[in-house]
């Protein structure tokens, strides 16, 4: 559990940066898709 304390403390610039390597990655029209499941997999996460 303690690899995973460093993700908590990301600051704005990274934050953008990451957002920016998705785009180039996925393209700008993937993005919704790709948001659509990942909140349809926390929802199933928390319902379990």
């Amino acid at each position: 559990m303690n690899a995973l304390v460093p993700l908590l403390f990301i600051g704005g610039t990274e934050i953008i940066f990451i957002l920016f390597i998705v785009v180039m990655v996925f393209g700008s029209d993937k993005i919704p898709e790709i948001a659509r499941g990942l909140g349809k997999g926390m929802r199933a996460l928390k319902d379990a």
